[in-house]
């Protein structure tokens, strides 16, 4: 009787949920048809907001090309590269209209121009408009402790759509990673997209770093200490990896900075009939007139840093392995060393970290032998390289690494972390001649270093003449070749 009772509700459940499937579905669809209708009027609406232009002698309307840059002003790598890009272009489309996207708010768009002289020594050949975002705290990574990515990423959406409603361009050109914009501008704004990828939002290699349990910047040891936590955040990171590659694949053109990138982006955005490597424009001529044999004006010897204040550059690792330098017994038949840290500050979070650098070396008792160098010009850059005998560089994954070729072209020999960009493709045998050096511990870096300083001038001379001919493939003219021949088919 039970039996009977028990197969009588679950025949009437069944029968219940049945009764609902076509409503259901047709309550759908009338959702879906609303919402097709409610974007293709956006769409509109976003394209009459399309600011008048000037007209060339034609009589056609000007193209209008914007860059997606929130912090133009800032000094690191990704900046050269969005300068190079758009000085290429004035040169090959001098009469369109050309935007860059910033959050800079702080100063003035001829004061951005300024700073780009200064620090990389580009100069534009026509106006730029700067189109200033007011909502940029939605992409710092300080307003979301937890699920970093994914709130960094919606609040981009944000931030995109206060540009999209200032200034609908006809080329949208992504230099700074903020993939979760592309659908806007693509879909409501009707425009040909291109991107620009420094670095994965997320890759693989954060996947294993999760998977396997590992301490990292971006996975917290409270989370590597519980099994449940782990899997959660791992479920969370495939589940965001799938939707990022969604977004990348809005890319009408995809261009990527290395080897490394290359391949995580493939597998994520699986957009490989439009994907080239673009190698960033690093200003290796400008640091070719320094001469290999110039005596180095400091006594004993100069180790230098090039690199952002952010935490994945990992300036820590430096200080301890300058640290376990100078303690090694071999520091004391050698002159006297010193580090000097060279970077740019984007915000308040960056100088906490430098402060926090200052007491590691504090308490590592090596502060009168380290130095730090924040937001220096162009010219005070080159002359600290032209007097270093070693760069450092200790980013896992670093996705290129300018400063890496940026120390190779000045004659500085580069000891730089045993992944990513710099063991792809650029501290690679040069004729089968030794380019550079390798390494991943504390340990490694210092014994490497006492290695590079125990050389004889002649063996260094030859690794630093190997180094510098190595680097040509990187420079300001090759980068335009390949981003313009990348580009070319927005333009059609």
């Amino acid at each position: 009787m039970a039996t009977t009772k028990v197969g009588w509700c679950l025949c009437e459940l069944l029968r219940f949920f049945y009764s609902l499937f076509l409503p259901g579905l047709t309550v759908c669809g009338i959702l879906c048809i609303c919402l097709f209708i409610i974007l293709w009027g956006i769409r509109l609406l976003v394209r009459r907001k399309k600011e008048s232009v000037a007209t060339s002698k034609n009589g056609k309307n000007q193209l209008v090309i914007a860059f997606f840059h929130p912090y133009c002003n800032a000094g690191g790598g990704g900046e050269r590269v969005l300068w190079c890009a758009l000085r290429a272009l004035q040169k090959k489309y001098p009469e369109a209209i050309y935007v860059v996207y910033t959050g800079d708010v702080n100063v003035s768009g001829q004061q951005i121009l300024e700073g780009a002289f200064r620090r990389f020594n580009i100069s534009l050949t026509h106006p730029v408009k700067f189109v200033f975002l007011r909502k940029r705290y939605l992409v710092e990574d300080s307003l979301y402790p937890h699920f970093t990515l994914l709130g960094q990423s919606l609040g981009s959406i944000f931030l995109g759509w206060e540009a999209l409603m200032q200034c609908v361009p006809d080329v949208y050109i992504d230099s700074m990673g903020y993939a979760f914009t592309l659908p806007l501008f693509k879909y409501l704004g009707g425009c040909r997209i291109g991107s620009y990828v420094h670095y994965p939002t997320i890759s693989t290699d954060m996947l294993s770093v999760v998977k396997n349990q590992n301490v990292g910047f971006n996975n917290a040891a409270f989370i590597t200490r519980n099994p449940f936590l782990s899997k959660v955040k791992l479920i969370y990171y495939y589940l965001f990896a799938f939707i990022y590659g969604l977004v990348g694949s809005c890319s009408d053109v995809v261009m990527v900075n290395s080897s490394w990138t290359l391949n995580h982006i493939l597998s994520l955005w699986k957009v490989g009939n439009c994907t080239n490597i673009v190698y960033p424009p690093c200003d290796v001529q400008t640091f070719l007139d320094i001469p290999l044999h110039e005596k180095k004006t400091t006594p004993g010897h100069l180790l230098v840093s090039i690199g952002q204040f952010r935490p994945e550059k990992n300036h820590p690792l430096q200080i301890k392995a300058f640290a376990k330098l100078l303690n090694k017994k071999v520091a004391g038949s050698l002159p006297s060393l010193k580090l000097v840290l060279i970077g740019g500050c984007r915000n308040q979070d960056d100088e906490l970290r430098v402060n926090q650098l200052r007491k590691l070396s504090e308490d590592l008792g090596v502060q009168e032998n380290v130095e730090f160098k924040i937001n220096i010009p162009f010219d005070e850059l080159k002359t600290y390289l032209s007097e270093a005998t070693i760069g450092l560089h200790t980013m896992w994954n670093e996705h290129f690494g300018i400063g890496v070729v940026e120390c190779m072209a000045a004659g500085t020999i580069i000891l730089a972390h045993n992944s990513g960009g710099p063991k792809l493709d650029i501290v690679v045998p040069h004729e089968g001649e030794i380019t550079g050096f390798l390494a991943e511990s504390e340990e490694g870096y210092a014994e490497t270093m006492a290695h590079i300083l125990s050389m004889s001038e002649e063996k260094r001379l030859q690794i630093r003449s190997s180094a510098r001919a190595s680097v040509s493939r990187f420079s300001d003219q090759e980068f335009e070749l390949a981003f313009l021949s990348s580009v070319e088919s927005l333009f059609k």
